[in-house]
């Protein structure tokens, strides 16, 4: 354990200076090389970096010990100073990180990344640090470690909703190891903090339940202290340590304009020689030039786990996906019970009920969280843990798990999280709530992040099979579907389709019903509407197939040419018509330059409040609109 010692002696606080200086100086080269930045931040907070980083339980051998503290900085703009301390303390090459900060294919960005040894949570989106310190201090608490996470943030971010969501969330769970300390220097970019938006900080954390201590934060043996005195308290505190931008540097002192603002050359030397140092610019402009070999970082997600028979649900079963996605859950949670490496834990945002999370708390309590009206929060926290050997379910509506949380889940995977989102109420198949909560967007929000992999099932038995499937995958995975029952769906001779030999793949399509004329392309709850649209069509001796597209972002070439060589192809779905499949497919067809009729259907304009007959019918999703529609354009 880390700061066991009562006080640091003489020459312990005669290092940290001298340190101190050392990191001044690498936090101005870094800034003024790159000629961006933030150095004074990075200074203000340098004296609580040299402290935590030298005392807790981290070290450079130890970036990969689940015993190990865990760190978390907040307010990443900070990147200069964390990667100077880092760097001095042998984490890696301090030239290195010196001569490539911010430089393009450097793993030093200005923010900082997980990437870099010593960081544990890629940060610069203000506000999220805290949530991510809750995942860390609750994935120590469940796996009985005897860790302390520290979370280090800034004054101007203790405005933002999050963090008083992370606060409540840490006393609720009692993540009494969990300790904060704010850089309190009373200036953030665009001035003094109570003139850009005034916060009662103390006085917050104290309604919420927590302990405030304060002190010096440019007191080597105060904050080391007080690091010390938070640690020996039970329950969750906060460290407010009142600092100076720019601190040990005339002319950068309280100016909020260096912030952000690097120092021009004259300034740098001007600095230089008030911190009595030789200046190292010309140096580092000259190995800026070189090419560097950056460490490798590579995190770990392989759980062993049985995945347990699948639910076969028989054909005259008209459930919902969600309650098919509930089950499946509780019945893994049971074969792994045992589990203690890789446990199955749950959150949610006071929806259990709805998204039948709720048969999982009955049965596993303690491993679901219920995070409340809080989903940036849960986005975050269920993220940061997921990272921790747990497979982590977060489940919610699409417009609060998507829509709400982009900004959190673009974090997360960023971050290299390992997070199981299966959002419920997708499309006007939420019917009767209305537009507002109708995700409509969710394909097109989550094709934006580079390692979400997207999942919509057709029917219960795809659901059962698809939730076991990625429940030990590495990366990150949503799963998405209505809110509405929907028939079994079953092959031409009325056995069921995803049977017991079925085997889910991801990027996989499934031929529905084989067609000779064309083919609707679908996915989710329009699959069943589809077959119907067939066996119409199929009356009039017109053949169109189905093809179940369930990973939407993703083109089975070898399905889809079966499609293309029909000469047509009809995306049909309940999503917004410009970002959805029908996007996935056009960009193929056009990149191939296939020649083949494209009819699209989709979504056009935010839904209403009305069953989900209705609201497809209106926009013209309708199985009569699609027959009539198809018809015309095979009689051209």
């Amino acid at each position: 354990m880390g700061f066991e010692k009562e006080k640091l002696t003489f020459d312990e606080i005669k290092k940290l200076e001298n340190l101190r200086k050392e990191c001044i100086r690498d936090i101005l080269t870094m800034t003024t090389l790159a000629n961006s930045g933030h150095p004074g931040g990075a200074i203000s907070s340098l004296d609580i970096y040299l402290v935590i980083f030298s005392y807790a339980n981290v070290s450079p051998s130890k970036l990969d010990d689940p015993e190990r503290d865990k760190i978390i900085i907040s307010h990443g703009h900070t990147s200069a100073g964390v990667y100077s301390v880092l760097g001095r303390l042998g984490f890696f090459d301090i030239e290195m990180a010196i001569s490539t900060f911010r430089k393009a294919g450097s793993i030093f960005d200005g923010h900082i990344v997980r990437k870099v040894p010593g960081i544990e949570w890629g940060t610069g989106n203000l506000g999220q640090g805290l949530s991510a310190g809750c995942g860390f201090a609750l994935g120590d608490k469940l796996h009985n470690r005897n860790s302390y996470t520290f979370v280090l943030m800034s004054d101007g971010e203790q405005t933002k909703g999050q963090v008083s969501e992370a606060r409540r969330f840490a006393v609720k769970y009692r993540l009494n190891k969990l300790k904060v300390i704010i850089d309190y220097n009373r200036l953030q970019i665009s001035g003094k903090i109570d003139d850009v938006m005034p916060c009662r900080i103390k006085e917050n954390y104290l309604a919420d339940g927590w302990e405030v201590l304060e002190c010096d934060g440019h007191n080597f043996s105060e904050i080391y202290e007080n690091l010390r005195r938070a640690i020996l308290i039970d329950k969750p505190v906060c460290i407010i340590a009142h600092t100076v931008m720019g601190k040990g540097i005339s002319f950068m002192e309280n100016q909020h304009k260096y912030h952000g603002k690097p120092l021009s050359e004259e300034e740098y030397k001007k600095a230089m020689e008030e911190l009595g140092l030789e200046p190292v610019l010309e140096k580092y402009k000259e190995l800026r030039k070189k090419d560097w070999t950056y460490p490798e970082r590579k995190f770990c997600f392989s759980p062993k786990i049985n995945k347990g028979k699948p639910i076969l649900y028989k054909k005259e079963e008209k459930i919902d996906n969600r309650t098919a996605y509930g089950n499946a859950l509780v019945d893994l949670a049971r074969e792994n019970k045992e589990n203690k490496e890789y446990p199955i834990i749950v959150f949610d945002c006071d929806l259990a009920t709805s998204v039948k999370t709720d048969l999982f708390e009955k049965e596993f309590p303690e491993r679901f969280f219920q995070v409340g009206i809080q989903e940036h929060n849960a986005a975050t926290i269920s993220g940061a843990i997921s990272t921790d050997k747990f497979i982590t379910f977060f489940s919610d509506f699409g417009v609060f798990g998507i829509d709400e949380t982009y900004n959190q889940q673009r974090l997360n995977d960023q971050n290299f999280t390992n997070l199981k989102l299966v959002c419920t109420h997708l499309g006007l198949d939420v019917g009767e709530d209305g537009k507002t909560h109708q995700c409509i967007d969710y394909i097109g929000i989550l094709r934006n992040l580079y390692g979400f992999k997207i999942i919509i099932p057709a029917d219960p038995n795809q659901t059962d099979r698809v939730i076991r499937y990625i429940i030990d995958k590495e990366g990150n995975w949503f799963v998405g579907m209505g809110r509405s029952r929907v028939p079994v769906i079953l092959k031409e001779n009325g056995d069921i389709f995803f049977d017991e030999n079925y085997k889910f793949e991801y990027g996989k399509a499934d031929i529905i019903r084989e067609g000779k004329e064309g083919y609707i392309l679908t996915y989710g709850c329009m699959v069943y509407r589809a077959i119907k649209i067939y066996e119409e069509l199929k009356k009039d001796g017109i053949s169109i197939g189905v093809m179940n597209i369930s990973s939407p972002t993703v083109i089975d070439e070898e399905k889809i040419e079966i499609a293309i060589n029909t000469g047509l192809i009809i995306t049909y779905e309940d999503h917004h018509i410009e970002t959805g499949l029908s996007s996935t497919i056009a960009l193929y067809l056009a990149e191939r330059n296939k020649n083949v009729k494209f009819l699209r259907f989709g979504i056009k304009n935010y839904g209403a409040s009305g069953t989900p007959d209705e609201l497809f019918k209106k926009e013209g999703l309708d199985p009569e609109n699609l027959i009539q529609r198809i018809k015309e354009t095979l009689k051209k």
